[in-house]
């Protein structure tokens, strides 16, 4: 007796789906709620199969890095800036040390009769005062050339305060003499700012210049060795005329 061959028929069936006009609302399984701030902002990747995690605070962004950490320190254009002029005195020991009296043996005497404090000694002064690096010179524009003299304007600062403003100018008989020309140029415009700081100000005191040329200066009549020409000029007491002139008498 043979037996027949059971086939297996699958059958789909539809079903419809009635829907919910009342959904139920969303539940926050509050088991899976991470406290840590740091693992908070972490996330999860998969790859091959393997879950690796990166946090975000370890990791900056590119703007983090472009971000400066620290604000940049305020700072000024002194070719135009006048910050801090006025806002307060300088230290007493400051100050003490720019308006002590100038030494006479200091003080120089040119053959016209002008009387003057060298400019090593008026950077001496302010480096002792202010400290070196303490103070500067800012250009306050550019160089203004005629055909023998150069001249330009200066701003002198100190610890980061705008003090003084002069115009130095310097004489040159040949344009190759226009590098050092521009340095007396400078020097002049130092020695003219530090009148507002007092250094040295006896030397625009007519009353010091007259008694400080009777009491260490001399006038007498001087040769020059090449054109025999005669002229009065001023020397210190202690000192000679230098070439080419050679002196020949009290005047």
């Amino acid at each position: 007796m043979k037996v027949a061959a059971t086939r297996s028929v699958a059958t789909t069936r539809i079903v419809k789906i009635k829907k919910d006009t009342n959904p139920r609302a969303p539940t926050t399984d509050t088991s899976s709620y991470n406290a840590d701030p740091v693992n908070a902002n972490s996330t999860s990747n998969t790859t091959d199969g393997k879950s690796y995690t990166s946090e975000s605070s370890y990791f900056p962004s590119t703007e983090q890095f472009d971000s400066p950490i620290e604000e940049p320190e305020e700072s000024h254009n002194w070719s135009t800036s006048f910050h801090g002029l006025s806002t307060q005195p300088f230290p007493a020991e400051v100050a003490d040390i720019l308006l002590q009296p100038v030494n006479p043996e200091d003080v120089e005497i040119k053959p016209d009769g002008l009387i003057y404090l060298p400019e090593i000694k008026y950077r001496r002064i302010l480096n002792k005062a202010f400290g070196p690096g303490g103070w500067g010179l800012a250009p306050r524009g550019e160089h203004s050339i005629s055909a023998k003299n150069i001249s330009r304007e200066y701003a002198l600062v100190c610890h980061g305060r705008f003090v003084s403003q002069a115009r130095g100018e310097q004489d040159f008989f040949d344009i190759t003499g226009l590098p050092t020309a521009s340095e007396g140029c400078k020097s002049n415009a130092l020695m003219r700012c530090c009148k507002d700081l007092g250094v040295a100000s006896e030397l625009w005191d007519p009353v010091f210049i007259r008694k400080f040329k009777k009491k260490y200066c001399v006038e007498v009549w001087a040769e020059h060795v090449l054109t025999k020409k005669k002229k009065k000029l001023w020397r210190k007491k202690d000192e000679s005329l230098e070439y080419p002139y050679k002196e020949t008498g009290m005047a």
